[in-house]
């Protein structure tokens, strides 16, 4: 029997809680390699006020972890890292850097994995190439894609500016550091097609979105009685600043419609740290708004909820949320932008709503026929059961870091290229 290969994951924030979509995706594929044909260490910061140096939760992920202390981020970090605006490197990858990671990663790296991993094109500055080995990279996102749709919708002039300039920063690390890498590692067809087409980039795969059926396990929503209004539901990190955008539309141009024909419809927003002045608002016009900070669990307040929305306006990748809400019953409404990638069917799986009355008209559809509401959720469900486990996405996953290791592509892994940023400071 062979041995099993040893494979080095590279990550810059710890995965733990698993309250994004990235770090969701992350868990589950490493999860369901582990025990296959990688021994995986895992490289990563601590949490905070860690009391030990391989935390329990990361032994379902992982057979061995290492890890370095991580930078505290308190209130002010938002506007401390805007310092960074002088660097060549973009603000996201900047404030990534860890002189602590880079060691802990350069010690790994000098016991040569057979093949190492990073997790997300940040994590890159934590592990510049070249590499001793071949190396893969895990795209979540086209991050430049993303940073060119907020200049896209912000209002103010110095905003857009901002958001030009790290869009133009982002492409230019994204378009030196990915041809490094042996494979580059995609989410859906289109980020695969941007980054041929934008970065001349041709060993991109993709793998499929996977959802662990076992845990959001389908439940049809109930009936509503004689003078409901229905609860309708976001869930989604609140620091993150598409799902501020997106939420602050829906509360601005979205929910005074439904307001009007329902006024005791409810609105509950899930997740890690809503901004003040968001949260201030809703109470301010006395909205029938809730929003719930970190939650250890989104499974009841999703079976709880008749609508589940996604009023994105800008994003990338593939949104986890859409098929996790699909799993679990509850009909789905979007902007398109909220299910781009997705392999999903407008009026069979979702709702599309792309303006404001669309919405509104599209949430209130679902409320008032149940009948339709239980049928799109089926449908969704069965699409979701036959094409999106989670142990799919993870054995495509492992499939493509084997091809990796085929010494044809050693010539890649080399770094016969120069000027990738984070290489040098």
């Amino acid at each position: 029997m062979n041995p099993r290969r040893r494979l080095l994951f590279v990550s810059s924030r710890y995965l733990f809680p698993t309250d994004s979509g990235g770090k969701i995706r992350t868990v589950n594929i490493l999860r369901g390699m582990k025990g296959g044909a990688f021994d995986i260490t895992l490289a990563s910061p601590l949490p905070a006020g860690a009391r030990t140096r391989e935390p329990a939760e990361t032994r379902d992920v992982c057979d061995r972890f290492i890890g370095w202390p991580g930078k505290a981020r308190g209130v002010l970090f938002r506007w401390i890292r805007m310092r960074h605006l002088v660097s060549r490197l973009p603000i996201a990858v900047e404030t990534d850097i860890s002189e602590a990671g880079r060691r802990a990663v350069a010690k790994e790296l000098e016991h040569r994995p057979d093949i190492l991993v990073v997790d997300f094109p940040h994590a890159a500055v934590l592990a510049p190439p070249p590499y001793p080995c071949s190396g893969v990279i895990f795209t979540h996102n086209v991050e430049a894609e993303i940073f060119h749709r907020h200049a896209q919708i912000a209002r103010n002039p110095l905003i857009r500016a901002i958001w030009r300039n790290q869009a133009d920063k982002m492409e230019r690390y994204e378009r030196e550091l990915l041809p490094r890498f042996t494979a580059v590692v995609a989410v859906a067809d289109r980020d695969r097609e941007y980054f041929r087409r934008n970065y001349r980039v041709d060993n991109v795969s993709v793998i499929p979105t996977g959802v662990d059926l076992g845990y959001f396990t389908y439940r049809e929503s109930a009936e509503l009685k004689e003078g409901e209004g229905g609860t309708v539901v976001f869930t989604g990190s609140m620091d993150w600043m598409a799902n501020i955008d997106g939420v602050e539309y829906f509360m601005d141009a979205v929910w005074p419609a439904i307001s009007r024909a329902r006024p005791m419809a409810r609105c509950v927003i899930v997740g890690r740290s809503p901004p003040r002045a968001l949260v201030e608002r809703a109470r301010s016009r006395q909205l029938n708004w809730e929003f719930t900070g970190f939650v250890d669990n989104v499974r009841p307040f999703v079976h709880n909820a008749d609508v589940y929305i996604i009023p994105l306006r800008v994003g990338g990748g593939t949104r986890i949320k859409v098929y996790e809400a699909m799993a679990m019953g509850s009909p789905v409404v979007s902007t398109r932008i909220g299910v781009e990638g997705l392999p999903v069917e407008p009026g069979r799986h979702f709702l599309e709503a792309d303006s404001a009355n669309d919405m509104a008209a599209a949430v209130l559809s679902l409320l008032d026929d149940r009948g339709r509401s239980t049928r799109l959720s089926l449908q969704a469900r069965k699409l979701v059961e036959e094409n999106m486990s989670a142990e799919r996405a993870a054995r495509v996953f492992e499939q493509i870091c084997l091809q990796a290791l085929r010494p044809a592509n050693a010539a890649v892994a080399s770094g016969a290229s120069t000027g990738v940023p984070g290489a040098v400071r």
